[in-house]
C-alpha cells in the first residue's frame, strides 16, 4: 500500500513539474500531424512509392495518395485523371492515339491523356515525372504509378520497420466525374467510393481508430461514405485566390463543391467554414481540410517587409487568426491545412518553417507539406520540453520506490 501511495504522489508531482508553459491547442491536445503532400514531392516525382518512402524516412506521420481509377477499375495514385504531365506517356509512340478531349468539373481539357483510358498494365509501362518547375528532374521516368494496395502495403511495412504508425490519407479526386466514368465502364455509380471502403476495411478494419483519413472536396460522396464506414472523413475547402485585403476569392470551379454546383446549389466553400457551415460539416465528417488563407489573415499593404526589392506574397502583413480553427474545434472538427511549400506560395513569411510554425500556433491539427523535413522541424521547434528539474525529480522518485520495494522484499 505504501509503495502505491508513493508512486501516485510522485506521478502527480512529476506531471505538475513536467507540464510545459504552453501545450498544443489542437482538438485532442496531441502534437499536430505532418502529412506528406503527394509524398516527398518537393524532392521526387509525386505519388510514387519512392517518394512516399522518402517522406516516411524524413518523419512523415501520414502519406497522401490522391486516387483516380484505371480502365479496369483499379484505384491508383495520381493527382488528377489527366496524366500527360505527371507521366512520360506523351513520349511513348504506342499511346499517341489515346489523346482525347473531356470535361472535368466544368473545365474542358483538349488533346490530353486520361487515366481511365489505360488499363493498370498499360499504366505500369509509364514513368512518373516531376510536375513543378524548379524541382529536381533527376528521377523523371524512373518510378512507376502505384496502386492504392501498394501504398497501403508500404505504410504497413514501414510502420513495422520504423516502430512508428505510418498512416495513409487518400483523397477521392473528382468523385462526380469518376462516378460518370464508372457508369460508362458498366460499373455501379458508387464503385469508386465502394472500392476504396472495401480496400481500407480489408486492410485496417472498419474503425475510427484506423491510421487513415479519407478526404474530398465534394460533399455528397462524404455523406455517402459516412453511412458506409467509421474511418475518419475530411471535408476539403478550396478557393481561387486571396484578395489584397486577405479575404478569399471564389471563382468557379474553386467556389463551391462540384457536386453542389452541378445541382445548382448555393453552398460555397466560404460558407462551409462559417459557424453554421461547420456545424453542417460536423453532421457527416470528422474534420476539415481548408486552404491555409482561410485560417490566417494576411494583407497586401504594399510594404517590402523582407527588403528584397520586390513586393510579393511573402511581404503580406500577418493579421492573425480568422477564427476558423477555433470555431472548427468548437464544433468537434479537427483542422488539417494545406499546402506548405519551401519554394512557393508562402504568404506573409519568407522562412517556410516559420510559416508552418505560425499555423501550428493557431492550433491546427495537421499540416500538408511537400517538404516533410521542414514540417517535422516546425513541429519539433514548438514541442514542449520538460524542465531539467523534472527529470531529477523523476529519477529521485524512482530511487525512492526502488528502496521501498527492496525493503518490502527483505522484510
Amino acid at each position: 500500500m505504501q509503495t502505491k501511495l508513493i508512486i501516485s504522489a510522485l506521478a502527480a508531482a512529476f506531471a505538475g513539474a513536467a507540464a510545459p508553459a504552453s501545450a498544443w491547442n489542437t482538438l485532442d491536445g496531441k502534437a499536430p500531424l505532418v502529412i506528406a503532400h503527394r509524398g516527398a514531392s518537393g524532392y521526387m516525382p509525386e505519388h510514387t512509392i519512392e517518394g512516399y518512402t522518402k517522406a516516411i524516412a524524413l518523419g512523415a506521420n501520414y502519406i497522401e495518395p490522391d486516387l483516380v481509377m484505371t480502365k479496369d477499375g483499379v484505384l491508383v495514385a495520381r493527382h488528377e485523371p489527366i496524366i500527360g504531365a505527371s507521366t512520360n506517356v506523351a513520349s511513348l509512340a504506342q499511346f499517341a492515339g489515346r489523346k482525347t478531349s473531356k470535361t472535368i468539373d466544368g473545365v474542358s481539357y483538349a488533346n490530353e491523356y486520361f487515366v481511365e483510358d489505360f488499363t493498370l498494365a498499360e499504366l505500369k509501362t509509364l514513368g512518373a515525372m516531376q510536375t513543378r518547375a524548379g524541382r529536381p528532374t533527376t528521377f523523371d521516368g524512373q518510378f512507376k504509378v502505384p496502386t492504392l494496395d501498394e501504398v497501403i502495403a508500404l505504410a504497413k511495412a514501414k510502420s513495422i520497420e520504423t516502430g512508428r504508425s505510418i498512416g495513409i490519407y487518400p483523397e477521392l479526386k473528382h468523385s462526380t466525374y469518376m462516378q460518370g466514368v464508372s457508369l460508362a465502364q458498366g460499373r455501379s455509380k458508387s464503385y469508386f467510393e465502394d472500392t476504396l471502403v472495401s480496400t481500407l476495411h480489408a486492410a485496417y478494419g472498419n474503425t475510427g481508430n484506423a491510421p487513415v483519413f479519407i478526404q474530398s472536396f465534394e460533399v455528397s460522396n462524404l455523406q455517402y461514405l459516412n453511412t458506409r464506414t467509421d474511418i475518419k472523413l475530411v471535408q476539403l475547402v478550396d478557393a481561387d485566390d486571396v484578395k489584397p485585403d486577405g479575404s478569399l476569392s471564389l471563382v468557379a470551379p474553386y467556389d463551391k463543391p462540384y457536386d453542389v454546383a452541378i445541382k445548382g446549389g448555393k453552398l460555397s466553400f466560404a460558407d462551409m467554414v462559417s459557424d453554421v457551415g461547420l456545424s453542417f460539416v460536423a453532421t457527416y465528417a470528422d474534420g476539415i481540410g481548408p486552404w491555409k488563407p482561410y485560417l490566417l489573415k494576411t494583407v497586401d499593404d504594399g510594404i517590402d517587409r523582407n527588403g528584397d526589392g520586390a513586393v510579393t506574397g511573402k511581404d503580406r502583413r500577418v493579421d492573425g487568426s480568422t477564427g476558423v480553427v477555433e470555431s472548427a474545434h468548437a464544433n468537434g472538427l479537427f483542422v488539417h491545412t494545406w499546402t506548405f511549400r519551401n519554394d512557393a506560395s508562402m504568404l506573409g513569411f519568407s522562412d517556410p518553417q516559420k510559416e508552418m510554425e505560425a499555423y501550428l500556433k493557431l492550433g491546427v491539427d495537421g499540416i500538408f507539406t511537400d517538404f516533410t523535413d521542414t514540417g517535422v522541424a516546425a513541429v519539433a521547434a514548438l514541442t514542449p520540453v520538460p524542465e531539467p528539474a523534472s527529470y531529477a525529480l523523476l529519477l529521485a522518485g524512482l530511487g525512492a520506490v526502488g528502496l521501498v520495494v527492496r525493503r518490502r522484499r527483505s522484510a
